[in-house]
């Protein structure tokens, strides 16, 4: 099969769709097919590269020259890979491929991530609609895309090519020690976990908060956090290329965030061994095995993210259980399940 991948850019920081698509591509190559990556660059080339995958440049810059340009390079690109299937993970890509599509006889597939966004209904202009969690699919079809279309395939990052296979040991942190990790975005709920954290720091003096990630929003927080009588036990760590070191030292894992069509984080976190408390909105709950694996709390909401977290605190053998449980039942966030269900869409395409 000839797949081409067609996404903004494929650079390592941390942006979850980008990590989706490389994953695929990386894992499709190594099973024998042909694979081309479209985007902006990165630094995924290089490992994209070693597992076969041809990378190429097409700037999507939404500039009418810049995007004349890309229109010339996407029919090249068409031409050189006849493709029989093209796979846009984001919304220039996806409208590229739909409106230049002549009479090439490929089939477009597309994965819609952050449904929420106003842009996503461009994605269901594709002949196949990859949902990565039964809230989102369910979101689209409210939206008006025909559920003849939609396929959930849940995201997952266990075993991802993307792991670095490093013998470095984890990260020294205060223990016992709540993190969270996320893009700095209003989104995410990292407001509503300092303010939590705010609320317990004094009965749990030894309590230390990290915040690993960065975004545009995290000079506010920082402003936040620095406001507090905590702001000591707060710590802002930035973007982390091996995150799984912090997480292995973690003791509660928080994602607290009010929009979330999955967190693949969830599945790191829980292969890591930390217990778990998450916001009950959107397709978290999936994540974590409807509540099995992780406690489930209401998003936007710091006095009930407190009220979760604290017995976790105050009970050792409780911290335990929570610890084991999210341990259980990992098995299918495997990426290669990810892949095998993404292939099986394509060839249902293929044989319409």
């Amino acid at each position: 099969m000839r797949i081409l991948h067609i996404l903004n850019h494929i650079q390592e920081i941390g942006n979850g769709i980008v990590n989706v698509a490389v994953d695929l591509a990386c894992l499709q190559a190594e099973a024998g097919h042909t694979v081309m990556v479209a985007s902006g660059g990165g630094e995924y080339d290089r490992l994209l590269t070693r597992y076969g995958v041809k990378t190429v440049l097409l700037d999507q810059r939404r500039q009418p020259l810049n995007l004349l340009q890309a229109a010339r390079q996407y029919h090249a690109l068409v031409e050189d890979l006849q493709p029989d299937i093209i796979h846009a993970h984001m919304m220039t890509g996806m409208v590229l491929a739909w409106m230049l599509r002549g009479n090439a006889s490929y089939g477009l597939v597309s994965t819609v991530h952050n449904e929420f966004q106003r842009s996503a209904i461009l994605m269901g202009l594709a002949d196949r609609v990859l949902a990565v969690s039964q809230s989102v699919a369910d979101s689209m079809t409210q939206r008006g895309i025909p559920q003849a279309k939609l396929r959930v395939v849940r995201n997952g990052t266990l075993g991802s090519p993307r792991e670095r296979l490093s013998e470095l040991p984890p990260v020294t942190l205060q223990r016992p020690a709540i993190a969270t990790l996320a893009g700095m975005y209003h989104r995410k709920g990292v407001a509503d976990l300092i303010t939590a954290f705010e609320y317990i720091a004094a009965e749990f003096p030894e309590v230390h908060l990290y915040l690993i990630g960065n975004g545009p929003d995290r000079v506010e927080f920082e402003a936040q956090a620095s406001k507090t009588n905590v702001a000591d036990r707060i710590h802002f760590e930035g973007y982390q290329a091996e995150p799984q070191r912090y997480l292995r030292s973690t003791d509660i894992f928080v994602l607290a965030s009010r929009q979330e069509p999955f967190g693949l984080v969830l599945s790191e976190a829980r292969e890591a061994g930390c217990a778990i408390v998450a916001s009950n909105v959107d397709g978290i709950p999936e994540a974590l095995d409807n509540g099995k694996a992780g406690i489930l709390v209401p998003a936007a909401n710091p006095p009930a993210l407190a009220e979760a977290i604290a017995p976790l605190l105050r009970d050792p053998e409780l911290l335990q259980d929570w610890k084991a449980r999210s341990q259980q039942n990992l098995d299918w966030l495997n990426v290669s399940r990810v892949h095998t269900e993404t292939l099986a869409v394509y060839t249902e395409l293929m044989a319409n």
